[in-house]
């Protein structure tokens, strides 16, 4: 049986890196993020809910316009709430699905919400990538070309960083300061030998 690991952290964390190197490993990962916005645009029950919820501007030629639906959420955390509540059953089923299907040692969820949507509870191990706030602005507004008050406004809406941290089994830290790499691998044995006790037991 696969031991289920969620990888977890907030805006501009470098959760993607993270997942990016157990790739390498040979790890599979359910990128929850990608799969949210497949779903927004295939599902048709999905499709029907948001535009109910969000108006027909919620899609532009049978495309979420991710745009509009940002603006909403992120300036109004009942709305966000109220999207999560309709896009977290639908991602969390399909992670699940897919999570039964592997067969590596261990396979990963990686979801910036994976507490907030209690994807954690369906898990083994939660992996929790932290780094210095300033960083992480520094990287969100790189990557998305947000500004600096839109990056906080965001981060404003995800659990504290140090909460998070404090709720994973095992921590990477992604500061620029100590190497990335040696810490996944070093997890990525560490894991192997978790999934072994998991399937002998």
């Amino acid at each position: 049986m696969v031991l289920r690991v969620g990888l977890t952290g907030g805006i501009g964390s470098g959760k993607s890196t993270v997942a990016k190197i157990f790739e390498v490993l040979g790890i599979p990962v359910y990128y929850a993020d990608i799969a949210a916005k497949k779903l927004m645009n295939e599902n048709e029950g999905l499709r029907v809910a948001i535009t109910k919820n969000f108006g027909e501007q919620a899609y532009t030629n049978n495309i979420l316009d991710r745009k509009f639906i940002s603006s909403i959420v992120f300036s109004d955390a009942a709305k966000l709430q109220q999207l999560n509540a309709l896009v977290h059953p639908a991602t969390k089923k399909e992670g699940e699905v897919w999570m039964e299907q592997q067969t590596s040692p261990y396979a990963i969820h990686e979801a910036a919400l994976i507490f907030e949507a209690k994807v954690s509870d369906r898990l083994d191990h939660v992996i929790g990538v932290s780094s210095p706030i300033e960083l992480r602005i520094k990287r969100a507004i790189e990557r998305d070309k947000l500004s600096r008050e839109e990056v906080v406004k965001r981060m404003d809406q995800q659990l504290d960083e140090e909460l998070k941290m404090s709720k994973c089994d095992f921590v990477l830290v992604n500061d620029e300061q100590q190497l990335l790499i040696p810490q996944v691998l070093d997890l990525h044995e560490k894991l192997i030998s978790l999934s072994k006790q998991k399937n002998d037991g």
